[in-house]
């Protein structure tokens, strides 16, 4: 049906609807990119030209000692590392986590399972800042206020994953489980050695999105985090605005080595990422 509509469509009307769709996603790029390059612009200029008038895409200078500056100014070394230690374990542990529970959901045959995934999807609904007050308190009674595992494991358990793996696991025949079966592998290598094998764009799109939600949490280590030393990257960019007061161009020079992990990752996932949107329909298809 599909077909027979775009057949309609003349060849005139058609290439003015993807010059159209083209002009805007440029358009849409431009308007995405405009904060990063003056992000970028302000950690290069002085600081008594921050806020000039007229506003000015390129300093007088060139200040690449801004970012030496910014990186000694606190322990910022500290807070990268944490913010990569926390994201990458965090990361890792979502990943497992959600494959397990998205393989329990889609591939077992169990009573009630819908109904349990639904109750699970539903606790996408419920906001952070509900779950707060009782997370808190939950760690605090751990004796984790200050580590690493209160930072980490209260959010790797997501409904959010699981149901995009699952989506994925619903989509392999069940042939392919049960020739694995027919040669003596049993579910956990049928698991891990077949299925997982088949559904790496899913992983790596869970593996992206999960990354940087640790890598930008702001909220929880506020709360959670006292320690100068447990600090992560927003943190740390926070307390760089309060200690430097208006000393903008450091603080732009800090938010730009804070994004260089997030843009790697990305660059590094990037192919499993764009096959794992297209395929899971979140790209609005």
């Amino acid at each position: 049906m599909s077909t027979i509509t775009t057949r309609q469509i003349p060849p005139l009307l058609r290439t003015i609807g993807s010059w159209t769709s083209h002009i805007l996603l440029i358009l849409t790029a431009l308007i995405t990119l405009v904060p990063f390059v003056w992000m970028i612009s302000t950690a290069l200029k002085p600081s008594s030209e921050v806020f000039s008038t007229p506003p000015k895409l390129i300093g007088s200078s060139i200040q690449w000692g801004n970012f030496a500056d910014a990186w000694n100014y606190l322990p910022f070394g500290r807070f990268m590392l944490n913010g990569v230690l926390v994201s990458a374990l965090g990361t890792l542990l979502v990943v497992i986590t959600s494959a397990m529970a998205a393989y329990a959901f889609s591939r077992l045959r169990w009573r009630g399972r819908n109904g349990v995934f639904l109750i699970y999807l539903g606790t996408l609904m419920i906001p952070q800042e509900v779950l707060i007050v009782p997370m808190f308190i939950l760690m605090r009674n751990l004796g984790w206020v200050n580590s690493y595992q209160a930072l980490i494991i209260p959010w790797a358990f997501t409904a959010f994953g699981t149901f995009l793996l699952r989506q994925f696991f619903l989509t392999l025949p069940d042939e392919l489980e049960d020739a694995a079966r027919i040669d003596g592998a049993n579910r956990f290598t049928s698991f891990t050695q077949i299925l997982l094998p088949l559904v790496r764009p899913a992983l790596g799109t869970l593996a992206v999105f999960t990354f940087i939600g640790y890598w930008n949490s702001f909220l929880w280590p506020l709360l959670i985090v006292s320690d100068v030393n447990m600090a992560t990257v927003p943190l740390g960019l926070n307390m760089f605005l309060g200690q430097t007061g208006n000393q903008w161009n450091l603080l732009m020079a800090a938010s730009t080595i804070s994004i260089l992990p997030s843009v790697l990752m990305v660059l590094g996932l990037q192919r499993y990422l764009v096959k794992g949107i297209a395929l899971s329909g979140l790209g609005g298809r």
